[in-house]
């Protein structure tokens, strides 16, 4: 057993929340995502792989779960032609602090008021909630484009989730994700892979959750939504799985070892099966 990984994914798992969000958004600790740590570099690869796809942002609505509570990739999207940018996250608040430091460049879609950063509803327009609610309680409009970011590897109900994001995506609209399947603690990318789901959930699964999904189980579960579906391999770490495979327990492994060592994937999912 790996203590130093035991030790520190047991106090990941006992760590409060608020604290976890605390040391996240300054950095600390905990890696951001490219979306908070670098915006417009996040918004230009969403915008290129889109054009690969042959889908422009010109004129688009477009949707990004799990935001993160900063404005910065969704105003880098208006700018870049999109008609409106919707930001959705479960539960967790603005970072008004960061959101006031996007008004010098981004005024055309931010103000504020009384305190608070508020964006214009016509343009940008940021949701609270739990997707699956908002689409059943028809509170959702139809999107052209679906983005996620380092998001799919933290749901809890994966099929529940993409059933109601292409219930609202337009019959020509297009999903474009990208899904980190490392074990968060990066120096041991498949460390997470080794353990039981009860040993799993009870001592070492973060606060942030990671649900140990696979690349297969994710084309599995967009190829049940999407008649045209692609998954692409960004990273992989064939050197680390090697050196871990052999503690890893058999339902993460597919006994291809290309599709097994991948770190990085890309989903591009279009045609939503209604």
């Amino acid at each position: 057993m790996n203590l130093r990984y035991f030790t520190l994914r047991m106090i990941r798992h006992f760590m409060p929340l608020w604290l976890t969000r605390f040391l996240l958004r300054r950095g600390w600790i905990i890696r951001p995502g490219l979306e908070t740590d670098a915006p417009l570099e996040a918004a230009e690869r969403y915008r290129q792989a889109l054009k690969a796809a042959g889908c422009h942002l010109e004129g688009k609505r477009v949707l990004i779960l799990g935001y993160g509570g900063r404005y910065a990739v969704g105003c880098a999207l208006l700018e870049m032609g999109a008609r409106q940018v919707v930001l959705c996250e479960a539960d967790l608040a603005p970072d008004t602090p960061y959101n006031r430091t996007l008004l010098p460049r981004y005024g055309a879609w931010l103000e504020e008021k009384d305190g608070n950063i508020i964006p214009h509803q016509d343009a940008l327009r940021v949701i609270n909630g739990d997707i699956r609610k908002l689409v059943k309680g028809h509170r959702m409009e139809t999107m052209d484009i679906v983005l996620t970011s380092s998001v799919y590897e933290h749901l809890e109900d994966v099929e529940g989730i993409t059933q109601a994001l292409a219930a609202i995506t337009a019959p020509e609209g297009i999903h474009l994700h990208y899904i980190d399947l490392r074990d968060h603690y990066f120096k041991y990318p498949f460390e997470m892979l080794k353990y039981s789901p009860s040993v799993w959930h009870k001592l070492l699964n973060p606060t942030s959750n990671l649900n140990r999904y696979r690349l297969w189980q994710y084309r599995q579960i967009f190829e049940r939504r999407f008649k045209n579906v692609t998954v692409e391999i960004l990273e992989s770490n064939p050197r680390a799985f090697q050196i871990a495979q052999k503690h890893i327990r058999p339902e993460f492994l597919s006994g291809d070892i290309q599709v097994d060592s991948a770190t990085l994937i890309k989903v591009i999912a279009q045609q939503p099966i209604l």
